[in-house]
C-alpha cells in the first residue's frame, strides 16, 4: 500500500514562482488515498476525548464529516461570511493580502462542548485560530485541531501555542 504523501500531488511554482503547492485533490480522487487519508486522521483522535467535530470550509468539511460519522459525533460546519442562514457569531482574520471573515451559527456549541477542529491544511494559521476564537465564544473547549498536511516553514503551528496541534503529513518548507 502507498504512504499518504504519495497520493498528494506537488505542483511548483503554483500560485507564484518558487512556492510548491501540495494539491489534495489527487488524495480525494483515488479511494485508497481518501481512505488512508480519513483513517490517518481519525488515528489522531484516538484517546481524545470530545463531543463535536468542527471544520472550515470547504476542505475542512471533506475530512471532518466523515471523521464525525465514523466516530458517531455531530459536524458544525465554519463557513465564510455570509452563508449561514441563522443568527451567528464571527471572527476576522489577516490573510497574506487583506483579511476575511468566517461564521458559525450561534447555537452549533453548547457550552462546555469539547470540539476537535479538522482542516486539510495548515500554513500561516490564521482561519484556524479564528475558528478557536469562535469556539470558545460559544462557551465551547477546542481539545485537539488537526490537519492531513502541515506546511511548517509558514509556523501556522506558532499562533496555536495553547491547542494539542496533529497533522498526519508535514512539509519543512512552505
Amino acid at each position: 500500500m502507498k504512504k499518504i504523501e504519495e497520493y498528494v500531488r506537488n505542483i511548483p511554482d503554483f500560485p507564484e514562482k518558487g512556492i510548491i503547492f501540495r494539491d489534495v485533490t489527487t488524495v480525494l480522487q483515488d479511494a485508497e488515498g481518501l481512505k488512508l487519508a480519513i483513517d490517518s486522521m481519525l488515528e489522531l483522535l484516538k484517546g481524545v476525548d470530545f463531543d463535536v467535530v468542527a471544520g472550515t470550509e470547504s476542505r475542512g468539511f471533506i475530512f471532518g464529516v466523515p471523521i464525525a460519522y465514523a466516530l458517531g459525533k455531530p459536524f458544525v460546519p465554519i463557513r465564510k461570511k455570509g452563508k449561514l442562514p441563522c443568527e451567528t457569531v464571527s471572527a476576522k482574520y489577516d490573510l497574506e493580502y487583506g483579511s476575511a471573515e468566517i461564521e458559525m451559527h450561534k447555537d452549533s456549541i453548547v457550552p462546555g462542548q469539547k470540539a476537535v477542529l479538522v482542516d486539510d491544511l495548515i500554513a500561516t494559521g490564521g482561519t484556524i485560530e479564528a475558528c478557536t476564537r469562535l469556539i470558545e465564544e460559544l462557551g465551547g473547549e477546542v481539545v485537539k485541531i488537526i490537519f492531513l498536511m502541515e506546511l511548517a516553514g509558514l509556523k501556522g503551528r506558532d499562533r496555536l501555542g495553547g491547542y494539542e496541534v496533529a497533522s498526519v503529513i508535514t512539509y519543512e518548507g512552505n
